[in-house]
């Protein structure tokens, strides 16, 4: 049998021919949850309770005769519903963007390499390398398998999985169905529990097997977040207090003024002016938009509560390798017969003979094609230093691959050459599982662990080789069972990340303590975690992990940074002991034995480049590029959304009170009223887009990375804020009222208070969105900071209030008076004096 990752003759489909099957037969997918359309969406909005206020108070203008009131209604309900779309097609594009990197990844040969690609994009015919972990994209057939086992139960419900062998011919002639043991066909939507294969895709999308009994399937269903929950609740309380509000409203008016239809059009607009509308929308485009922009940084999000945990998280869990380092491995160090080299360093100078072997076996106990990068680095010094002699063997052939076990971390590659009619075997693994193959005494074994250590404080991945033997016919079945004779250390180097001591340094500032955990030895570990920046002087070995009890784990790992040569059954206890100390856990990982952790820590964070379908599955983020900087930028973004959400919760308190105390007040002093549906919606118009643009897109607070992690049991509505916000509104209203009494006191008409009280709510909005943008920076400060939307917004409404204050026509129909230059000198000075209490906390926090 060949080996899986021997692919150096396979061709594959052609780029071009891949591209001409997925437009002749369409995307590998099955039916999902349709797009909504435009009409879709505003069917939406027409049912929302804020329309339907509309249509109500168009319907009431109407009976009592006010064409043009009932005509300007209905065009801004026009208006409200074009830019609810752009914002809902806003968060629906920026969701199909992160389904589309949601798409299972699949390895395919194509021209003759290996790529990896989305799994929708697999066309019939294509040659599919799948392994242990991998979700498998489409129906295919096997052409090749080590120790390969399906999980088939999507299909066939029975939980244990069944063996798979290579077709033993060209093209598939037996019955394709799922179930049974020995069968070489695989199907779509199944999991690789063991080994790994190369496959030939048959059917793609509907055609698959899935497809044909009829499941689909579905974009996952949102699930409510702790932020919708609480949104949800605060919302139905706000409702039914406006509600009953509106109700009291209409009796008070009826009964004092005795006119039922204004006291109904009070009453709506008292409604429309306590009606929390915004709160869901924000909620929705900001989680939406936040997990786009979390991408843009690489990282995805599969699931929104990870949004809002982020800013929490006060332990990152970590690998090392291609994390931390670039996982490009190097081999820099040679070790055998007591001759010891760099590779690096002989430039054109052949290698050692006492050395020679090593490497030689070393490629031998490797895949030909690898995709280990420890293997691409043993094959490129074979390659640089082998290639002119007849020590690469490409003519020998592979007999039999004795894989790697957790019992024995150690691999052998049995294999046959045209000229001997002996076996020979090449085992590369852990220096400790090649001294157990070779039977080593135990001063041996202390000689070797002495040179290891040695190794490991220069940073550096120790492998030893072993060399065997074996001439009876029957081949045993371990590895142990081979005579093996002890070759040497190889030793490999893989350079730190440069942007990672940055983002250490950065959590640190934080709040966040980074914990890496490794498969390697200590005192390697310890090495690269004084290159960047970790506290190196505690560590805890995997065997001393497995002597702890959970008491005294949860005691030692307090101040522990490093976690060395941990299995990865071990990262869940890790997990849990972090979380049984009150710490909010960010935890990495890519295998199919990290699932557990992955799904137990608070954030599980799947590799994206190297992580298997079920790490992934298990996440609540993948990382895109497996770089941990990206993590830390995932973190900040977290802190600079949860804060831009809570910019936007206080600003839409604020201002409704001012809104929903002039609705309410004229009425029971049975003053002129203040404001009408029309005016509530021009407020609307600006509202809308700031609390869902302007906010969304402000910038990070300066010290958004320079604060503790925000406590995750902090409600987004906690007292202090909604408290800081109600003031804010208070302070509004006290000088909006001010200015309408002052008017009637001084004799001026019931449209000339109203105009003057108006323009003044409408600067002091314009205040609280400037005000808003930051908790501790004034308002001079922010406009430093640039925010396009803002000046949008701003500018938008000076130019439409100033169109409605100087021409005529609009006055009228908004109920207004001319204002003199005068009149808007005192509006503007007494809008801005009202923010002036909310600026002066800021200083006095400073």
């Amino acid at each position: 049998m060949h080996p899986v990752g021997d692919i150096q003759h396979l061709q594959g489909l052609s780029a071009a021919t891949a591209a001409e099957r997925l437009r002749a037969e369409g995307f590998n997918e099955l039916p999902a949850t349709q797009r909504r359309s435009i009409l879709a969406i505003a069917w939406g909005v027409i049912r929302e309770p804020m329309f339907l206020l509309l249509v109500a108070c168009g319907a009431i203008y109407l009976l009592l005769g006010d064409k043009e009131e009932a005509l300007m209604l209905l065009g801004f309900v026009v208006v409200v519903m074009g830019i609810t779309l752009y914002q809902e097609r806003k968060t629906e594009r920026a969701l199909e963007a992160l389904r589309d990197l949601t798409s299972p990844r699949a390895s395919v040969i194509r021209d003759g390499r290996q790529t990896r690609i989305a799994g929708r994009e697999v066309v019939r015919g294509d040659l599919l390398m799948i392994r242990e972990g991998d979700r498998v994209p489409a129906d295919a057939v096997l052409l090749r398998t080590t120790n390969f086992s399906v999980d088939e139960s999507l299909l066939t419900g029975e939980s244990v999985p069944v063996r798979k062998l290579a077709t033993e011919n060209q093209g598939p002639s037996e019955q394709r169905r799922p179930g049974g043991d020995n069968t070489p066909f695989v199907f779509s939507g199944t999991l690789v529990v063991q080994g790994q294969g190369l496959a030939e895709v048959l059917a793609i999308g509907l055609q698959t097997e899935i497809g044909r009994i009829g499941k689909a399937l579905q974009a996952v269903a949102p699930e409510d977040t702790l932020l919708q929950q609480e949104t949800g609740r605060l919302v139905r309380r706000l409702a039914i207090a406006g509600l009953s509000l509106c109700a009291l409203v209409i009796v008070i008016y009826g009964l004092t003024r005795h006119d039922w239809l204004q006291g109904l059009l009070a009453g709506i607009t008292l409604a429309m002016a306590t009606l929390p509308e915004e709160f869901p929308v924000v909620l929705t485009i900001f989680l939406a938009m936040g997990a786009w922009r979390i991408s843009r940084q690489n990282v995805l999000t599969r699931r929104m509560p990870a949004i809002e945990t982020l800013g929490s998280a006060t332990v990152l869990c970590t690998d090392k390798t291609g994390t931390l380092t670039i996982n490009q491995m190097t081999l820099v160090r040679l070790a055998a017969k007591g001759t010891v080299c760099d590779p690096e360093q002989l430039g054109a100078t052949p290698l050692p003979e006492a050395v020679h072997e090593l490497v030689e076996f070393g490629i031998l106990a490797s895949q030909r094609d690898p995709f280990d990068p420890m293997e691409k680095a043993i094959h490129q010094v074979g390659r640089k230093f082998l290639a002119r002699t007849e020590h690469l063997h490409d003519d020998w052939e592979l007999i039999r691959e004795y894989p790697l076990s957790r019992s024995l971390l150690a691999l052998s590659h049995v294999w046959k050459s045209r000229t001997s009619d002996a076996y020979l075997i090449a085992s590369k693994g852990a220096p400790e599982a090649i001294a157990d193959l070779c039977h080593f005494t135990a001063a041996q074994q202390q000689e070797l662990a002495d040179r290891i250590d040695a190794m490991a404080r220069d940073g550096l991945r120790v492998l030893g080789v072993a060399r065997a033997r074996f001439r009876q016919s029957a081949l045993p079945s371990e590895q142990h069972d081979f005579p093996f004779e002890f070759m040497g250390l190889l030793g490999l180097a893989d350079p730190v990340r440069p942007t990672v001591p940055a983002a250490i340094r950065e959590c640190h500032a934080a709040g966040i303590r980074v914990v890496m955990i490794t498969g390697d030895y200590p005192a390697t570990a310890q090495n690269i975690a004084r290159r960047i920046g970790l506290p190196a002087e505690h560590v805890i070995s995997g065997p001393e992990l497995s002597d702890m009890d959970d008491a005294r784990l949860q005691q030692h790992i307090r101040d522990v940074c490093i976690f060395a040569r941990v299995v990865p059954e071990q990262k869940l206890r890790i997990v849990q002991a972090l979380k049984a100390n009150g710490e909010v856990v960010a935890m990495t990982g890519d295998g199919v034995n990290d699932a557990p952790a992955l799904k137990a820590a608070h954030i599980g964070i799947a590799m994206g480049g190297r992580g298997t379908d079920v790490a992934r599955e298990s996440s609540a983020l993948v990382l895109l590029d497996d770089d941990f900087s990206s993590i830390v930028q995932a973190v900040r973004l977290g802190r600079r959304i949860f804060d831009n959400l809570r910019k936007a919760i206080a600003y839409i308190f604020a201002i409704h009170v001012p809104i929903a105390g002039m609705s309410l007040i004229p009425v029971l002093f049975q003053w002129p009223l203040v404001l009408l549906p029309v005016h509530i919606l021009f407020l609307e118009l600006i509202i809308d887009p700031a609390c869902s643009t302007i906010f969304e897109a402000e910038a990070a607070e300066a010290d958004v990375m320079r604060r503790p992690p925000r406590d995750p049991r902090e409600p987004l509505f906690s007292r202090a804020n909604v408290l800081r916000a109600v003031l804010q509104g208070l302070a509004v209203l006290a000088v909006v009222l001010a200015v309408f009494g002052l008017a009637l006191q001084r004799g001026q008409s019931a449209d000339e208070a109203r105009t003057l009280s108006y323009t003044t709510l409408i600067i002091a909005n314009l205040g609280l969105i400037l005000s808003n943008r930051s908790r501790t920076r004034t308002i001079l400060q922010t406009l430093r900071t640039p925010n396009r939307a803002l000046w949008w917004v701003l500018g938008g409404a000076t130019v439409f209030l100033t169109l409605v204050l100087s021409v005529p026509f609009l006055r009228g129909l908004f109920k207004f008076a001319a204002l003199h230059p005068l009149d808007i000198a005192i509006c503007l000075a007494a809008g801005l004096f009202s923010i002036l209490l909310a600026e002066l906390l800021k200083l006095r926090r400073r």
